[in-house]
């Protein structure tokens, strides 16, 4: 234990350059899973062509189907290695769930309340945004809080092309056989997944009583 503390002390510069650099993967990599998975989820619950549906699914499926290190590998002679490449596979990878939790969350909504805000005047934006979105908050923020977790575990993996990280000081102690680096590493992951969990647990508290309040939901419903 005195070891791994002296680890601490005298290395925690690069202890915190390699937590900043996994908050930098993995939130970048939730961050564009979020941005494209939800409004793909979205279009696709008004999508009439079932089958471009089963098609995007069984893409988004698919990259969950292919082993970490492959694809890093494949991706490195089309981006080189580092950030870029890393980013990009643990974006493919946080695709499925938000988009599936997001599809599933809007079909969920009743009918009946998509009804009756049709006959009170509301355009499919409104009904969006006002009904289908806030009922639908809690599959989509369990899907990003999932996804979330996931990341940051894998993001560990990006430290072997490159891309640093909390992986870098597991991989370094596993190569001159120091167990309080890979100590440190593992430590750091898990604490950062439990707290990006409860980040993200408490924003969606917040969003959920935000819209609580939202005078246009509580009349559509």
């Amino acid at each position: 234990m005195d070891t791994f503390w002296s680890f601490i002390t005298e290395r925690y510069p690069d202890i915190l350059k390699a937590l900043q650099e996994h908050l930098v993967l993995s939130f970048s990599s939730v961050l564009l899973g979020t941005m494209i998975a939800v409004p793909l989820g979205i279009l696709l619950v008004y999508n009439r062509i079932k089958w471009i549906n089963n098609i995007v699914f069984f893409i988004a499926n698919l990259f969950q189907t292919v082993p970490s290190l492959a694809l890093l590998a494949i991706l490195i002679p089309l981006l080189g290695i580092g950030m870029k490449p890393a980013i990009l596979a643990l974006f493919l990878y946080s695709l499925m769930p938000i988009l599936r939790n997001t599809y599933d969350g809007f079909n969920s909504v009743d009918k009946g309340v998509l009804d009756s805000a049709k006959g009170m005047g509301y355009s499919t934006a409104q009904s969006i945004l006002r009904i289908q979105l806030p009922l639908s908050l809690p599959y989509i923020m369990s899907g990003i809080r999932i996804t979330t977790v996931y990341i940051i575990s894998w993001a560990t993996l990006a430290s072997l092309i490159g891309a640093g990280g909390l992986g870098q000081l597991i991989v370094s102690g596993l190569g001159v056989n120091k167990s309080e680096m890979i100590f440190t590493g593992g430590i750091g992951a898990i604490l950062l997944a439990l707290a990006a969990d409860g980040l993200l647990g408490l924003l969606e508290g917040w969003l959920s009583r935000r819209y609580h309040q939202n005078p246009g939901r509580d009349a559509a419903i």
